[in-house]
This record gives structure tokens, sequence and C-alpha cells, in this order.
């Protein structure tokens, strides 16, 4: 308000002073006289005040015609004048229209509109750098690979963007299943970019799949280096890649290297049961029972495995069933109430015939938590005990439909594997494994069969021997056999 009160007071005061002025000219006696061609023009003060205003206005006007004429001149040699930047700016602004309506079209999944975006966006802009990224991914999305590998490989002759080049090329390799080209393809975006995080995760996993544990070990150090990955995290994967390369050591013959490798992946993640495994089997090789015994029972305290208690035994595999019963507890002392020291004790008072002491062992764990492995332990300490066939058969029923318990399952997918991996089978994720239960419905078993015993009933004593009585004999036999007897 008083901003707009001043401007006006201000313009009333300039066409005051202006009109003084004139009035004041006006008033001044005397003037020119100009003779031209024999004709006299006389003006009086205020005349001529206003025809030298018209003069240098003409001047001025007539300076920028001769330098307009000068700029067409030069515009026309094709030399860059204002008239060229003018129309440049044009483009410009045309061309970068064009590229921020690509994009937008690409977010919204209009392919194809991206695609004639970005072409008359270098048509404007003449910037492949930009264009090129735009026009491949569109192509992508459009399903026109060849499209997009002929744009990512123009992306390659620029510095500037020869890492995304080398990017969108090893997507697509890995889409194909070139897992040997995609290595190669890795390999060059680390070397650009070695703190990009995917292109490290990319490669990890390719190098892990090639078994080519030393390179894979060197990019987890690359992860470490860069803040991507926490160093707890990064020793349990060197653990990891430690141990597969003492595997492929072992495979070679070379024991000694073998038996080092998997003492340092033991030392890197102690709770990492396939190394403890076969570093402790390393010191048994050694005649280093006690460091066995040290690294077993460490490694059974973070996650008790029944292959743990394995290898705990071939440490004296001769001494008696009693001896090995009282060492176990060294072993088992820490995780008295875990299912797994319960079934271990249970297996071990039945290689020692003392089937009272194994139904204790195991006899909440049935009710409680029951598994087909303790279900089974239970059938074979009723056979032991002298129970009649139809209760032996009524425990392996039940196993038969109970859960089969923890086993090395996937993280990343739930796939289910025998033994310990590296990598999933399934979905080859790094370092995904863990020994735990599987989903609920993993295993479905036919319907109706808890009436199994029910429908079997008594075998006469002519016909062959029932299921039940040879699965419980065959338990018995591997028990006797095991390498806890």
């Amino acid at each position: 308000m008083i901003w707009s009160l001043i401007k006006i007071t201000a313009f009333i005061l300039g066409v005051t002073a202006l009109t003084y002025g004139a009035t004041m000219l006006y008033e001044v006696d005397g003037g020119a006289t100009i003779a031209v061609m024999g004709i006299e023009f006389r003006l009086t003060t205020l005349e001529m005040v206003f025809g030298l205003v018209a003069l240098v206005a003409a001047v001025w006007l007539a300076l920028k015609l001769l330098a307009l004429l000068v700029a067409t001149y030069h515009f026309l040699n094709g030399d860059e004048t204002a008239i060229s930047r003018y129309f440049d700016r044009n483009r410009e602004r045309k061309g970068y229209q064009a590229l921020s309506e690509g994009m937008m079209a690409l977010a919204s999944g209009e392919g194809h509109l991206a695609m004639t975006k970005a072409a008359r966006a270098e048509k404007y802009l003449r910037q492949p750098q930009l264009t090129n990224l735009l026009t491949a991914q569109a192509a992508e999305m459009t399903g026109d690979r060849r499209k997009a590998e002929e744009t990512y490989k123009k992306l390659l002759a620029d510095d500037r963007t020869r890492f995304v080049g080398v990017r969108g090329i090893l997507k697509q390799k890995l889409a194909d299943g070139q897992t040997d080209l995609a290595l190669k393809l890795a390999q060059k975006a680390f070397a650009l970019k070695p703190n990009h995080a995917e292109t490290q995760d990319v490669l990890l996993q390719l190098q892990a799949e090639k078994a080519d544990w030393k390179g894979a070990r060197s990019t987890l150090g690359a992860k470490l280096k860069s803040g991507t990955l926490p160093r707890d995290v990064h020793r349990r994967r060197d653990a990891v890649l430690a141990l597969s390369e003492a595997r492929d050591v072992l495979d070679e013959g070379k024991t000694i290297e073998a038996r080092e490798a998997a003492i340092e992946a033991n030392r890197l993640s102690p709770d990492l049961i396939p190394a403890a495994i076969m570093a402790a089997r390393g010191y048994i090789e050694q005649g280093s029972a006690r460091y066995a015994t040290r690294v077993l029972t460490k490694t059974w305290t973070a996650q008790p495995h029944p292959d743990l208690a394995t290898v705990f035994a071939e440490i004296v595999p001769d001494e008696t069933s009693e001896a090995r019963l009282k060492r176990f507890k060294t072993l088992v002392k820490a995780t008295p109430d875990h299912p797994e020291t319960k079934m271990l004790m249970a297996e071990l008072h039945i290689a020692a015939e003392d089937f009272p002491a194994a139904k204790r062992d195991i006899a909440d764990l049935v009710e409680i938590d029951p598994t087909a492995r303790s279900l089974t332990l239970m059938a074979a300490i009723e056979r032991g005990a002298g129970e009649e066939d139809s209760i032996v058969r009524g425990w392996l029923t039940r196993a038969v439909t109970a859960p089969r318990g923890p086993q090395w399952i996937c993280d990343n997918c739930q796939h289910i594997h025998t033994q310990w991996g590296p990598t999933c089978q399934n979905c080859g994720a790094f370092d995904t494994l863990s020994w735990k239960r599987p989903p609920s419905g993993e295993t479905p078993m036919p319907a109706g069969t808890e009436m199994l015993p029910l429908i079997v009933g008594p075998q006469p004593a002519d016909e062959e021997p029932d299921l039940a009585e040879v699965e419980a004999e065959a338990i018995a036999s591997d028990l006797e056999k095991s390498a806890f007897r």
C-alpha cells in the first residue's frame, strides 16, 4: 500500500518536473536557424531539445540495425552469434522438454512413448549420454532386447556412461543365463566402480557359483571396506568362503592345506557347523584330541547338531558304551534341555542297552515337541524294552506323520537341502542355509495314516513279520552300527 503511494507520488512529481522544464524552455528567448539546400528552418529552444533527443534515438537505432546486419552476415557464414544462440536455446528447451516427457512416460510404463520422446530429445539436444539411457530402458520395457543391447553398447564408447552400459548388458546376460560372460562383465563393472553395492553383490554371487573362492573373498573384503557389509557378517561369510576353499583343496588331495583352511574358517566363525566338523577332523588327524574336543564343544554350545556328535565320537572310536556316555556329558553339559541333546543322550543309552534311561531322556520330548526322529527313537526303545509290537507300530505310525525336525533350509527360498553348502541349490543365494525346522506342511503325508494301527492290527504268528517289527529291527541294527557303539 505504501509502496504504491510512493510510486504514484514519484510519477506525479516527474510529470510536473517535465512540464515545468518544457514551460521554462518555451519562454526562453533565442533559437537556431538551419539552412538546407537553400531552405531555412528556424527552431525554438524547445524544438532544439526535442530535435536533439530524436537525433540521439536515430543514431542508437542505426547502430542496432548495423549490428543486426553484421550478426546476420556471420550467421549466414556459420559463425556463432546472438541469433544462433537464440535458436540453440530454443532447440535446447524443446529437447529438455522432450526428455522430461520421456522420463515421465517411462515411469508411467509407456515404453513406446518414451522411445519416441527419447528420439525427439536426441534430435534437439544431441547428448547421447542422456538420451541413450532413456532409449535403452524404454526398449527393455517394450521387450525389444536387441534395441536395448545396441543402445547399451553405444554407452560403452563414452567414459561417463561406460559403467551404465556394462551394467545394462550384465543384467541382460544374467537374465539369459550366460553366467560365464556375466562374470566377466561383473568384474569389469567392479573395476569401474568398486564401491557400487549392487555390482559387489552380483560379482560375489557369480564367483560363489563358479567356485572362485579366492576372488569371492577379495570381493567380500571390498564390501567391508566400502561400508556396505557389517564386520560380523563379513567374518561369517569369509568363514563360509574359507571353508568352501578348504573343501576344494581337500578334493585335490592337499590334506594339510585343507586342514589349515578349515581351522581358519572355524576361527573366523566358531558357530559355523561344517567348518567346526572339518577343523575337528583335521585336529583328529593330527592327534590333537583336546583341540578337537574344544572346537566341537564350543560349536555345540552355539548350535547343537547331530553331525557334531558324530565327529565327537570319532575322537575315541574304540571306547565302550559306558565310557562314551561319560565322555559325551562334557559335550552336552551346556545345553541339557535342548532337544538335540535329549535325543543324543537317548541314542547313547540305547547303545548301552539302558532303555529306561533312554526313555526318560525323551519322554517329555515326544509329548511336547515330537519329531520323526524322536518318535522313531521311542519305537526303538520300546522294541528294546520288549514291549508288544502294537506299541512299537503305534510309535512308528506317529513318526510317519510327525515333522521332520531341523534341516538345512535356505532362508531365501525355503528349499530343503540334505547337506550344507555355501550356496542354495535352488535359488543360488549365497550363505543362506540355516539349520532350522521347515515351514509347517512342507512334507505333507497321506490322509488317514493316524489310523494305521487300528487298520493293520496284530499279525498272525505264521505270516511274514509286520512293518513295525521290520522297521524296529532295522533301527536297532543301525544304532548298533552307529558311531556311538
